[in-house]
């Protein structure tokens, strides 16, 4: 697989009938190695190592739904409360992130209530602070560390 703007990770990756799979820590399963899946994995290991987000807060796949049909958030980090705290609407590297692929994100975030957004395809992210008040974002330079995040949140 491709190099992501992302810290390198090791994975536990196999070759098995119906393809290549990664292990996902969160799931405690093998999945199906997508370009996507790629981007969702770095980003997971992105959250809990270098951004201190507690592994037991992170729920990848997340159910929900969205206009009455299911849903599922790629990765959704919990405040300690067990609240929404970041979504995270990941996407193959080489599909560009776009309006469509925010409003994705965005519209998903309607239903979760998640102050933080982020977009990537691992290699352009785009992060933002979400106001519900007045419905409105504001893009942020960096993704803040979990504990900044937990500050800032409402």
């Amino acid at each position: 697989m491709e190099s992501l703007n992302l810290p390198t990770y090791e994975f536990r990756v196999d070759e098995r009938a119906e393809g290549r799979v990664i292990y996902d820590p969160i799931r405690h399963t093998y999945v199906r190695l997508t370009p996507e899946e790629w981007v969702r994995q770095h980003f997971v290991q992105y959250l809990i190592q270098e951004q201190g987000v507690p592994r037991g807060l992170v729920a990848v796949e997340a159910s929900f739904r969205y206009q009455g049909q299911p849903r599922r958030a790629d990765i959704l980090a919990h405040d300690r409360q067990g609240e929404p705290l970041l979504l995270i609407e990941c996407k193959a590297p080489r599909v560009s992130i776009g309006q469509d692929a925010f409003d994705q994100g965005a519209g998903y975030n309607l239903v979760l209530g998640a102050p933080f957004l982020v977009v990537t395809n691992g290699h352009v992210h785009y992060a933002c602070r979400i106001d519900f008040d007045d419905r409105s974002y504001t893009f942020l330079d960096d993704l803040p560390h979990y504990a900044d995040l937990l500050d800032h949140a409402r």
